[in-house]
Parts: C-alpha cells; sequence; structure tokens
C-alpha cells in the first residue's frame, strides 16, 4: 500500500475508514485499515491487545497521545461524496463521530513527519480507540491502565476546526426491571408500565430540583430516558428501561445513587453501569496554547468550549493529569443521526491544525 500525505490522500483515506463498518465492538476491519494506513506512512504501527489501531512516531522521551475512537453507533448510511457550491461534503457514519478527528490525527501526524518539524526527543502516539460508543471505553482504559503517560493528550472528537474543547459531563446509566404476577387493570395495584414511568418521573424531579439554582448547560444534571418497553405472557409482566444521566461538576453522585437503588425503586431492581466522571481541563497550558497559535495562523481566533456529553477524555484526563484538550473537525450536532456528514474543507484545514500544533509542542523541547 503507497499513500501519500496531499488533500487527496487525505479525504481518500477518510473515506475508506468510513466505508468500513465499525459499530462498537465490531471495529477490527477498521482497526487493520488503519494500521495499514498508518505502516503505509512511516508509522510504526500495531494492534494492541484491547483491539485499539497503534501507530507511533518517533521514540523520544516526551510524548503526545492523539486519541479518537473508531467505533460508530449503528446505523447504516450510503458514504457518498457531494458538492453544494463551495463545500464539498462527505457523508456516512462517523464521518463527524469520530473518524474524521481520527483520520485528522494520523494525517497531521505524517506531515509533521514528513516535514521534519519534530524532533529527536519527541514521540507521538496515535490511537484508533474501540467501545467508546459501547459506554465501556475499552480501548481508552487500556491506553490509560498500561501505556506510559504522555505529557500532552488530544482526544478525537468533533469541535469545529476552530475550537478547542475543554471539558465533558460525566456519564451515568440506570437499568431499570420490575417483574410480578399479573394484575386485573381494574384493580388497585398500578401495573409495570406505571411504576416504570413513577420511578422515570422522580429521576426527572430529583434533576429539575438539582437545576434549580444553576446557570449553564455544564452545570446541570441532565436525564434522558432513553428507551422503555413492557410485556406480558398473561401470567407475568415486566417492564425494562435505560435512563441515562450526564453528570455535572460537583455534584453527590453517590446521594443519588443511593435514592435510585433504594428510595424510588419499590420491587424493582435497578443497577448502574458507564459511570464516569466529570472533567474539566485548565485553560493555560503550553497544548492551548500551540492550538490558540495554530488556529490563528488559518485566520481565525480559537474558542473554548465545555460539552454537555462524555468522551474519552473522561477517562484519560483525570487519570494522567497531562495538558489534555479534545478537537477535531466536524459539528458535532449531527452526530449519531440520519444525516451525519463532515466538509472536508473544515477537515483539511484541521490537519494544518494539528500540523502547527504537533511542531510546536516539539519545538519547545528542543
Amino acid at each position: 500500500m503507497s499513500i501519500d500525505t496531499g488533500d487527496e490522500s487525505a479525504i481518500e483515506f477518510l473515506r475508506g475508514l468510513v466505508a468500513i463498518s465499525s459499530v462498537s465492538t465490531q471495529e477490527r476491519a477498521a482497526v487493520e485499515y488503519m494500521v495499514e494506513t498508518m505502516a503505509a506512512l512511516g508509522f510504526d504501527a500495531e494492534i494492541d491487545v484491547a483491539g485499539n489501531a497503534v501507530g507511533r512516531l518517533g521514540e523520544g522521551v516526551r510524548s503526545l497521545l492523539l486519541l479518537g475512537h473508531i467505533d460508530t453507533v449503528p446505523g447504516e448510511i450510503p458514504v457518498r461524496r457531494e458538492r453544494f457550491g463551495e463545500r464539498d461534503v462527505l457523508y456516512g457514519r462517523g464521518t463527524v463521530d469520530a473518524k474524521g478527528p481520527l483520520a485528522a490525527f494520523v494525517l497531521a501526524a505524517a506531515r509533521a513527519a514528513q516535514e521534519n518539524v519534530l524532533r529527536d526527543d519527541f514521540q507521538i502516539v496515535v490511537v484508533g480507540a474501540v467501545e467508546e460508543e459501547a459506554a465501556t471505553s475499552k480501548g481508552a482504559y487500556h491506553v490509560v491502565e498500561t501505556y506510559p503517560p504522555a505529557d500532552y493528550v488530544v482526544i478525537g472528537e468533533p469541535s469545529g476546526w476552530s475550537r478547542v474543547t475543554l471539558g465533558y459531563k460525566g456519564r451515568l446509566l440506570l437499568d431499570y426491571r420490575l417483574e410480578r404476577g399479573v394484575s386485573h387493570t381494574a384493580g388497585q395495584q398500578r401495573g409495570v408500565a406505571e411504576e416504570a414511568v413513577e420511578f422515570w418521573l422522580r429521576v426527572r424531579g430529583y434533576a429539575a430540583a438539582y437545576n434549580a439554582d444553576r446557570e449553564g448547560t455544564f452545570a446541570t444534571l441532565d436525564p434522558s430516558l432513553r428507551w422503555i418497553r413492557s410485556e406480558s405472557d398473561g401470567l407475568v409482566e415486566w417492564a425494562e428501561m435505560s435512563i441515562g444521566l450526564r453528570l455535572p461538576l460537583g455534584l453527590d453522585v453517590d446521594a443519588l445513587v443511593r435514592e435510585a437503588t433504594t428510595a424510588w425503586r419499590g420491587d424493582a431492581q435497578v443497577s448502574t453501569r458507564g459511570y464516569e466522571l466529570p472533567f474539566r481541563a485548565e485553560k493555560r497550558t503550553p497544548l492551548t496554547g500551540a492550538f490558540l497559535s495554530a488556529i490563528r495562523a488559518e485566520g481565525e481566533q480559537a474558542t473554548f468550549v465545555t460539552k454537555t456529553g462524555t468522551s474519552d477524555m473522561n477517562v484519560i484526563g483525570p487519570r494522567w493529569n497531562a495538558p489534555i484538550v479534545a478537537y477535531g473537525p466536524g459539528d458535532s450536532n449531527l452526530d449519531h443521526t440520519p444525516n451525519e456528514h463532515i466538509d472536508l474543507g473544515e477537515y483539511l484545514k484541521a490537519i494544518r491544525v494539528l500540523t502547527r500544533v504537533l511542531g510546536r509542542l516539539a519545538a519547545q523541547g528542543s
């Protein structure tokens, strides 16, 4: 396989990556494609024991980790490239979340190496992490638990090419199940579906009370009813649902869990999973300074943002205590939607921004 780092090759790499389905837990084919491409670009590339695609450039004692997730949510979107006036757009599942940012990492690192802006004491590690969308973050946890901590970390998530993300809310998932013998609908006992709805209303009421004196979306507790269903076989009826909670900094999560698993559940079984701490990074670091400079060189003033979702920043940020941001091309409002697409001009700008960031960080230690 032969590939260069020009703009069309960068677009074709992204298109090829998007064309390979990689629904969470089923990423192997896309991982192999990414490793093959990185090897052709001069990386020392491999698949690690967690199933991540890993590429390294350099062997220095200082390091920067570029980690994006290679998995996607389900939903097939025909991969196609279309023009709308001056806009060149690529459609497909994962173009925004988050193969666009991940592909930009690969091309920027390769360009930085080919342009000789890296230094002998500096290493770049690019990781296409698995199972971020499955709420296990298997790939990121493997990295944070087994890799040497990096001096700088960039998480690949769509922010828009001129915006840098400093924080994400935490996450907690509640799984509810109530099962019991069928009773007549004319009786006094509420049905299992009604009990499930009552539980959801208690969660939503708790959040409303918590949010009453708080301003800004990063400060609020945000519940969402992901799905609910009920069934009966004539003798036994049951109701199940899954509730997602986006957690702000400062929330007493233990108190919330106690309420949900004791006081509110009645006879139901309530379990938790997918817990991640909320996290917000420092705003003034050499890493953020490098992004400010690089975005300015492309003609814009950088904007710092926080997000109401959760990402692999929540895994790595609290554990490594290194300067960290999330960055990548794409409009995050298109995440998980049937209309997911990326502006390829923005994608190419993000590659240029990242190439400058890598060069500046490498030069700081020379």
